[in-house]
């Protein structure tokens, strides 16, 4: 006599959870990489001055650095992100002045 589609083995399969998973245990977040959503928006002027930076330079993002760097400093502060120094992230020596500085260059040049 077979089975029925829906016997003791399926059963069994079925009692971890959706997809296999076990309900009662917490997923442990990776160190880097992925962040908390800025849900309540706390972020959207420094990501919007970013994001139009980015576009009217052609997407060349070493022209927009101080505002990555703002950015992320505005996440820090509102810890959406772990708080790190900015060195360790690729911004030593980056500030406002430089980019404003790099864009003159630029103009003058062309």
């Amino acid at each position: 006599m077979s089975m029925s589609y829906f016997g003791p083995e399926r059963r069994n399969i079925r009692t971890g959870g959706a997809f296999g998973g076990n309900r009662g245990l917490r997923p442990i977040p990776p160190e880097k990489g992925i962040f908390p959503l800025d849900h309540l928006h706390e972020c959207d002027a420094e990501k919007k001055e970013y994001l139009g930076c980015l576009k009217s330079s052609a997407h060349k993002s070493e022209q927009c650095r101080h505002l990555s760097k703002k950015y992320l400093e505005c996440r820090m502060a509102k810890n959406l992100m772990a708080k790190q120094d900015m060195t360790e992230l690729g911004f030593s020596g980056v500030n406002e002045l430089d980019s404003i500085e790099d864009k003159d260059k630029e103009s003058i040049e062309h």
